[in-house]
């Protein structure tokens, strides 16, 4: 019994493991308005699931070819870089020589999980419903946020809950 009880339980959590990383690509697809399914996944960060689901989510896409561009570029929703202030300071952190604010995007030592992007574009999605607040002056961040670096060809999908 124990033979086949062991490969069983092994399978259900491959396929567990397998339904989960699709579904995260099929909500990066929807959120974001893209078609992702041609790109490659290069890297996962996930801390979310916590005590309320808060947590930091980044993974980035790798494409061989042009067409995400190409999707992005006509899209009305995403912006081209340079970032703006918000943008900025949420991924990478700004500085006016005496105060820091963020990266909030950052691993578990307060460094960017994004790296330094030159050339790209960029889609923010505040996913928290506090209208005429700005998204850096909130006690809580609930945000989507997709980067494309064109030098690359990489897209970042990230999300922040706390």
């Amino acid at each position: 019994m124990k033979k086949i009880l062991t490969p069983l339980l092994f399978f259900i959590l491959l396929i567990s493991v397998l339904t989960a990383c699709g579904a995260k690509n099929n909500e990066a697809a929807k959120v974001l308005g893209l078609d992702i399914s041609n790109g490659e996944e290069i890297s996962n960060y996930n801390t979310h699931g916590g005590f309320h689901g808060d947590g930091t989510t980044c993974i980035a896409y790798r494409f061989d070819d042009d067409t995400i561009l190409e999707e992005i570029r006509i899209s009305s929703e995403w912006s081209e870089f340079p970032l703006d202030d918000t943008v900025q300071a949420l991924v990478y952190g700004l500085s006016d020589g005496t105060t820091q604010i963020g990266p909030f995007l950052n691993d578990n030592k307060g460094h960017p999980i994004v790296p330094e992007i030159q050339n790209g574009y960029y889609l923010l999605i505040d996913r928290q419903n506090e209208a005429g607040t700005d998204i850096l002056d909130r006690f809580s961040f609930n945000f989507t946020l997709g980067l494309y670096d064109t030098d690359t060809n990489i897209l970042y999908f990230c999300e922040l809950d706390t």
